[in-house]
């Protein structure tokens, strides 16, 4: 590890509210002082904290999270009251400055909007502010809801161009097996965040946050296509976050490999979890994105799924449903349909097309290769 000069730091649920028992403010007050320590020595913190709807289930005094919408996103207006000024109040003790943000996948889904909030946090980080953001569960549902912190703390470390990504859990890193149930289980302290075993190791969420380990591994993966390495670590770990920013080896680092790298078009593009339709290619077409990087042209599309506008992002997979990459399309879902297996003069006969480029179902510079 090297220094560090941008860091962004999720928490998660589980850490916050101990459980489930509340906010755990004596453990807040202590990230706090670390963050201030780093705010202190230069060092750019973005902060996403999980914890309303937890905090939001405990002043309800409900014996579990709910699992009607209505009821969550209540518990998450309830909550969030709570968590936003915990934190402002930790920080301000410390003499450090803070503000809330509150997404959704539909902010950073659309490219102006995502553009506007990349210059809002710059904004706030250039007057060492230190922004705490979360998802605006209140609101979120379906198409436009992350689901799970993690994604949203490596979405927001690629927007803002952050060094090292730290997650915060209530375990200790990536294992090799349960360390519960197997007793030769080993802590993975560092590997390729695109390393496909990692997926075969994660585990499910538990009963208060959102997301496990899984998620986590996924988010890291997010984060390495933005050239942020990504640190998963017990965050009741003592100066857990000082440490990490000196550069200490706890939990696990997944790093940054040269060809997880994206520029900054198709990192967006690639960050989005949830897609207006689907592409099904055939071999050659497969063939022509992953080895000789082309468009996807019409004639190699079997079939085209979902309602969608030109400009929608889409996903495109193989035959065997296997995802090869997302993009910008460059037709509405019905002329898509009509152009399938078509060449391109057929394509500009169909749909009275004059120039050849603007007959590409999508070009390989609103594309991003997975």
């Amino acid at each position: 590890m090297n220094s560090y000069q941008k860091i962004v730091i999720k928490i998660g649920s589980s850490l916050l509210t101990n459980n489930g028992r509340g906010l755990d403010r004596t453990a807040i007050y202590e990230w706090a002082g670390q963050i201030a320590l780093l705010h202190a020595r230069g060092i750019e913190v973005i902060l996403v904290s999980s914890g309303a709807v937890a905090e939001g289930v405990v002043r309800m005094n409900l014996s579990e999270r709910p699992k009607k919408l209505s009821a969550l996103q209540a518990c998450a207006s309830i909550g969030q009251m709570g968590l936003i000024e915990t934190w402002w109040q930790a920080l301000i003790q410390k003499g450090v400055q803070s503000s809330q943000i509150l997404l959704t996948h539909d902010d950073l889904a659309h490219r102006s909007r995502y553009l506007n909030i990349s210059q809002t946090l710059n904004q706030l980080i250039e007057w060492r502010v230190v922004p705490v953001i979360n998802e605006n569960d209140t609101v979120s549902y379906g198409e436009i809801k992350f689901g799970d912190n993690d994604t949203l703390g490596a979405m927001s470390a690629a927007m803002v161009g952050a060094d090292l990504y730290v997650i915060l859990t209530d375990q200790d890193g990536v294992f090799t097996a349960n360390p519960s149930t197997d007793a030769h289980a080993r802590l993975i302290s560092q590997e390729r965040a695109m390393a496909d075993y990692l997926f075969d190791v994660a585990g499910d969420g538990g009963k208060w946050g959102s997301g496990g380990m899984l998620t986590k591994i996924r988010a890291a993966r997010l984060a390495a296509m933005g050239n942020c390495p990504t640190v998963i670590a017990n965050g009741k770990v003592e100066n857990v976050i000082t440490r990490l920013a000196d550069g200490e080896a706890i939990g696990t680092y997944l790093t940054v490999d040269d060809a997880d790298k994206l520029i900054a078009k198709k990192q967006w593009l690639a960050s989005h979890i949830r897609m207006k339709g689907t592409l099904v290619v055939d071999d050659g077409a497969k063939i022509a994105i992953i080895q000789k990087h082309k468009s996807l042209l019409p004639v190699g599309v079997i079939d085209v799924q979902g309602d969608f506008d030109a400009g929608d992002v889409v996903e495109i997979i193989d035959e065997h449903k296997t995802r090869i990459a997302v993009g910008q399309v460059g037709f509405d879902s019905a002329n898509a349909k009509k152009i399938t297996q078509k060449n391109t003069a057929e394509v500009k006969a169909l749909l009275n097309i004059t120039d050849k480029d603007t007959a590409v179902m999508v070009h390989r510079d609103e594309m991003a290769v997975l």
